[in-house]
């Protein structure tokens, strides 16, 4: 129960428990919607104790605790004893009412909802992308430097794990089906028959006799996702005209026979094509600004992150690397700006006079260059004008040396960082330029911006101490 007086404080300061509906976690940070804005203060929660950071947006409050969030999370259930589930006032259709927050529903604010709508379906599938990518990528290191392919039995139990990346849509599918409360096996069974081999990529099939165009539905992620949207409108209409006598038995079945022969004929092709041209437009970029492209978007990587377009742009990856064959730009620049972070943090942390506030901000620092940034963003670095000048040099000075020499990364997924090193050894398992580059981009950034960071508060030191 270390984080009892933070849960007892932050319980207050939301109005109590009668004024909370839901509360859930995420990597770092407890996600506590309400239901009066009026009653929440959030200058009590920034000061609550062991809280790094407080986000007030869409409608909940997000209290940034860092690597320990579960922690908090148990200890908030015990302390306030919320049971767990969603009390939010839902309509008939089962959907949740959407109450007026007082936000200004401009372009940042329908932003912020694909974001998180992008963050809720993609992040339950990253643990599969880390552990086959990694794992794969131990496999070529085996066979490339360990004689590994003269055992073919151990060399195919670890190639099963490309399931991670080939059944893709699977995944995506019953996460995205889930966030919108239908049956989540109905959205992984239209995940499951896209990659499956009779219709995945064969030339020549119809249904009803529509033709089906030729699509590669491996590794993709849009198709699916229309699809599981098409399947949310029809599961809806269907409701209100099937009577609930038979509606068990027969929605399931209708909703399976309007989807599949929408998404194979039409949104599976036209995600494709969505998500062709998105990955050619940035290779374009890259073609034409080349290294200029890697310093704009490492500078911007954090704002990105702070906007929840991290998660929602997280389908160009997988683009990149199924049309070049590696990712020149999305996980490059992720990594830099999860680095730059870490050395302003680190940098923050080494001013601090106090014992414990410079344990916390070394520990944000150590955590955002393992891969998680959002403590070093929220709880070091926001709050703090010169810190965002030091994190912005160091993602100079990272998206410099990485545009220049080519950074490229080989895997899809995870959260870059010095446990996905992996990621940038090339496909054939050879240790060479581009993973000592990963190591020379890695340690540039993180001492450019510790240092730019360190100068920068000592000339300002009202700027060191405010939390």
């Amino acid at each position: 129960m270390i984080y009892k007086e933070m849960a007892k404080t932050v319980l207050e300061n939301m109005g109590g428990l009668e004024n909370i509906t839901f509360v859930e976690r995420c990597a770092s940070r407890l996600r506590i919607i309400y239901k009066d804005k009026s009653k929440v203060n959030i200058e009590g929660i920034k000061k609550a104790e062991k809280v790094a950071g407080v986000v007030a947006k869409g409608g909940e409050v997000q209290v940034i605790i860092g690597p320990n969030v579960n922690e908090a999370y148990e200890d908030f259930l015990e302390v306030s004893g919320y049971d767990g589930k969603d009390h939010r006032e839902r309509d008939k259709d089962g959907d949740v009412v959407r109450t007026d927050t007082g936000e200004k529903k401009d372009f940042l604010y329908y932003l912020h909802v694909v974001g998180n709508f992008s963050a809720s379906i993609f992040m339950p599938v990253v643990p599969a992308l880390v552990v086959g990518g990694l794992i794969l990528a131990i496999r070529n290191l085996l066979i490339n430097y360990f004689g590994m392919g003269a055992n073919p039995t151990v060399d195919v139990l670890l190639n099963f794990f490309r399931v991670g990346f080939n059944w893709l849509p699977i995944w995506v599918g019953y996460a995205a089906a889930k966030r919108l409360k239908l049956e989540p096996v109905l959205g992984g069974m239209l995940g499951g028959l896209l990659v499956h081999p009779k219709i995945n990529n064969v030339e020549g099939l119809s249904v009803f006799g529509l033709a089906i165009a030729q699509v590669d539905y491996e590794k993709s992620i849009l198709p699916v996702v229309m699809g599981v949207g098409l399947m949310y409108y029809v599961d809806k209409a269907l409701k209100k005209i099937l009577p609930e006598e038979i509606s068990y038995t027969l929605k399931p079945l209708l909703t399976m026979l309007i989807t599949v022969p929408a998404t194979l004929c039409f949104l599976g092709p036209l995600g494709t094509w969505i998500s062709k041209y998105v990955g050619l437009i940035m290779t374009t970029m890259m073609d034409k600004a080349g290294w200029l492209a890697v310093i704009v978007f490492s500078v911007l990587n954090p704002y990105i992150v702070m906007l929840g377009l991290d998660k929602a742009t997280a389908n160009l990856q997988a683009e990149l690397n199924a049309l070049l064959g590696y990712d020149p730009l999305k996980l490059p620049t992720a990594l830099i700006g999860n680095m730059a972070a870490g050395g302003t943090a680190l940098a923050i942390g080494r001013l601090q006079k106090d014992k414990e506030k410079r344990g916390m901000h070394t520990s944000f620092g150590i955590t955002s260059t393992c891969g998680i940034i959002e403590p070093a963003w929220y709880g070091s670095i926001i709050m703090r004008p010169r810190a965002l000048i030091g994190n912005a040099v160091g993602c100079f000075v990272g998206g410099a040396i990485a545009g220049i020499f080519g950074l490229k990364s080989y895997i899809v997924g995870g959260c870059p960082g010095f446990f996905t090193a992996l990621f940038f050894i090339p496909t054939d398992g050879k240790i060479g330029f581009n993973f000592a580059l990963f190591w020379i981009v890695c340690f540039a950034t993180i001492a450019s911006a510790f240092v730019a960071t360190l100068v920068l508060l000592r000339m300002h030191p009202e700027d060191i101490d405010i939390e």
